[in-house]
């Protein structure tokens, strides 16, 4: 399948069965402009989704249950609630990122991101079982918080950097029912939903935490913020946490 892609005042074009949509933050008008393209002016920030996979078992059920355009929104709304989660008004505060894309891949595993491109994984979809626009949403919500968080340039641990993703997943309300109970997990740090549900805690201790964490780790990482910002250390906080469940 050839793919032609002309950048043009933000546009995106893409002939053979794929459409790119574009919109700013405030998901203006969406206007069709040529055959199986959608386009909409663009902002600050454009948002662009391609099912690249359409030909395949998962990529059929793509466009089927989930499709180009609600991702795209799902992109630009995932994104705003991650400035409103990291307390993040002004694009002064934000990583500079001016486009978020998602491709639909016939690829093996969830989905991963790679500086600000999201890629999930046709056959995902094909095999799940259940609600998979929703689940796909949870997983795009996940991806583009690692689009906009900061790593502490390099220096966090990625069982913390995924537990953050989560942390935006579980906030914006699509946590799946098979994640762990609070107070579950082995360590505070092990990642995903654990450190997901162990950053939810913090949180309630000092609303605004999660913020302040990632503000922190725009230019290094030390677990000595935990401690800077609640005045116990991440292991002390590890175990009133495992205490108050039970763990």
């Amino acid at each position: 399948m050839a793919v032609d892609l002309v950048e043009d005042d933000f546009r995106l074009r893409v002939h053979d069965s794929q459409a790119v949509l574009s919109s700013d933050v405030a998901d203006g008008p969406i206007t069709p402009w040529a055959d199986n393209t959608v386009a909409a002016r663009a902002g600050a920030v454009t948002f662009s989704a391609t099912n690249a996979a359409s030909s395949t078992v998962g990529g059929k059920r793509f466009g089927r249950d989930v499709g180009v355009a609600y991702s795209r929104r799902v992109l630009s709304d995932a994104a705003s609630f991650c400035w409103n989660t990291f307390n993040q008004p002004s694009p002064a505060d934000r990583k500079p990122v001016d486009a978020v894309t998602l491709v639909v891949e016939d690829i093996g595993g969830v989905a991963f991101t790679s500086a600000n491109g999201v890629h999930l994984s046709a056959q995902y979809v094909g095999n799940y079982s259940g609600d998979v626009k929703t689940e796909a949403t949870g997983v795009l919500y996940h991806e583009v918080t690692h689009v906009w968080q900061w790593d502490g340039q390099g220096q966090a641990n990625g069982g913390l950097i995924e537990g953050v993703a989560d942390y935006v997943r579980l906030k914006a309300g699509y946590a799946p029912g098979h994640w762990v109970k609070p107070g579950q997990g082995d360590r505070w740090d092990q990642g995903y939903d654990i450190t997901a549900r162990f950053l939810d805690y913090c949180d309630s201790l000092k609303p605004g935490f999660v913020a302040l964490l990632n503000a922190k780790m725009k230019d290094g990482y030390s677990d000595d913020f935990f401690a800077q910002i609640l005045g116990k250390n991440v292991q002390r906080l590890w175990q009133d946490y495992k205490a108050k469940y039970g763990g």
